[in-house]
């Protein structure tokens, strides 16, 4: 069962000093709605209440020291009329976008989290899961990055393309994220959020060069991640999925609580070239070990992994990308038993 002084170990880590013991995580939504056997990921991820529920089980089962609140990419899009598409197991994306003008975007609503879409369902599970686990999990709410948010708004390709052609456009249109995900990350902290997990994998190395995101990604974000981590003293976790060392230093002036490294990364470059600098989490691919290993090879990868990153502290262990819903449950169990006898310092 998760365990008292979770939050303190995750504040250490955020302080670069050495926790009690390492937390030990997943990306395992989808996995668990699909464990759980009661609803679709369509229906859990419109209620919730079937999405505490869902969550509970998972939690006291497989022993998370965190609860995962992504669940989808459209929340906060839907509201807007951006078109979405999402059935049975299939999670919600974006797939119909706002015309790239500024009267759209002069024309975009100032969106109540409380209110509006189904952003108060997500507000309701985190209220629940906080008063249900108290403070023995890390409850984990979730927002896109205002760079992100524009690609999801407008579509990738115009997104990238504002770079080169708008980029006034581009920063006005990061300005309406950023302000309104002000409000959606405090009212995730009132309902009880300790963490955001921050997605903004728009901004991934193999889309985005450094100089493109020092120039036109860094300084607005760097803007929200501060009221977040000074003003509302929650902690970030972002995640880009990225795997490439000098971008996850690009990102070091940002002042996250932690960074998740996607699975292709090389884990003791990424570990060397941030110990002291930036607190990371991560890495067992999902597919080729969590899906389709056995208990043994994920054994062995869950204590290379850990032993290449425990050393000093600054490490949560977690998968590098969503774990998918057809791993069998005794991986998932061996990911989570062999963390669990490697976490302790």
């Amino acid at each position: 069962m998760a365990y008292q002084g979770v939050i303190e170990d995750f504040q250490r880590i955020r302080e670069h000093k050495i926790p009690k013991r390492i937390p030990c995580c997943a990306l395992s939504e989808e996995f668990d709605v699909k464990w759980y056997g009661k609803y679709n990921y369509e229906e859990f991820c419109q209620d919730g209440d079937k999405m505490f529920e869902v969550f509970k089980a998972a939690i006291e089962y497989f022993d998370y020291d965190w609860a995962w609140l992504q669940i989808d990419d459209c929340f906060e899009f839907e509201p807007l009329g951006v078109k979405v598409k999402g059935e049975g197991d299939i999670l919600r994306a974006t797939c119909g976008y706002l015309p790239v003008n500024w009267d759209t975007l002069k024309n975009l609503p100032v969106m109540d989290p409380w209110k509006d879409g189904r952003m108060p369902e997500k507000l309701k599970a985190i209220r629940k899961l906080k008063d249900h686990f108290g403070d023995t999990v890390l409850i984990t709410g979730s927002c896109a990055g205002p760079f992100s948010a524009v690609g999801l708004t407008y579509s990738l390709q115009e997104s990238m393309m504002m770079m080169l052609t708008d980029p006034e456009f581009l920063y006005a249109s990061m300005e309406y994220w950023t302000e309104f995900y002000k409000r959606y990350i405090k009212a995730q902290q009132e309902a009880g959020a300790d963490a955001i997990w921050f997605g903004d994998c728009n901004a991934f190395s193999s889309m985005v060069s450094i100089p493109q995101y020092t120039e036109h990604i860094l300084p607005i974000t760097k803007e929200l991640v501060t009221y977040c981590e000074k003003e509302l003293n929650i902690m970030i976790w972002m995640h880009n999925s990225e795997v490439l060392v000098d971008h996850v230093l690009s990102h070091a002036p940002l002042g996250v609580s932690f960074e998740n490294i996607g699975p292709a990364g090389v884990m003791k470059d990424i570990r060397a070239a941030t110990r002291g600098r930036q607190t990371i989490s991560g890495n067992l691919d999902p597919i080729e070990v969590l899906w389709k290993g056995n208990p043994d090879s994920i054994k062995a990868e869950v204590e290379r992994i850990i032993n290449t990153c425990k050393e000093g502290g600054g490490y949560i262990f977690n998968s590098g990308e969503m774990n998918p819903g057809f791993v069998a449950e005794e991986n998932m169990l061996a990911y989570m038993n062999t963390a669990r006898k490697l976490a302790e310092y």
